[in-house]
């Protein structure tokens, strides 16, 4: 399934785990999401991570809820910059980059990965 096909608006993260126990060989972030739609709960894995940016709020008694997410490629400012940064290193790599926006005050999430996969729990 595509990344821009889910109903990503009021989905609710639960959890986040950073999984770095073989740093270059295993870099994942997983997402525990619970849909507000019949879709139950899942887990989101972005897998082979280059790059993350995480701006959260926290001390704010609510749910972290989605506002929207959408996936790029070649358009991404970011992703432009990371393959700038490895002098032509990393070019045979293709990574996209995932953007999650939350619905609380300037909360972004931003990924740049090879891909991600969805384990319903």
């Amino acid at each position: 399934m595509n990344f821009n096909d889910f109903n990503w608006h009021d989905a609710i993260i639960k959890n986040i785990l950073i999984d770095r126990r073989s740093p270059g060989i295993l870099d994942e972030i997983v997402f525990d999401i619970e849909w507000t739609e019949e879709k139950g709960k899942v887990k989101f894995i972005f897998k082979d991570i280059y790059w993350a940016n995480m701006n959260l709020n926290f001390g704010i008694v609510a749910d972290e809820t989605i506002l929207n997410a959408f996936s790029m490629n070649d358009n991404d400012e970011d992703l432009i910059a990371f393959y700038s940064k490895w002098k032509g290193m990393m070019n045979v790599v293709n990574l996209n980059s995932y953007i999650i926006n939350l619905n609380s005050t300037g909360g972004k999430i931003k990924i740049i990965a090879k891909g991600f996969k969805v384990i319903e729990i």
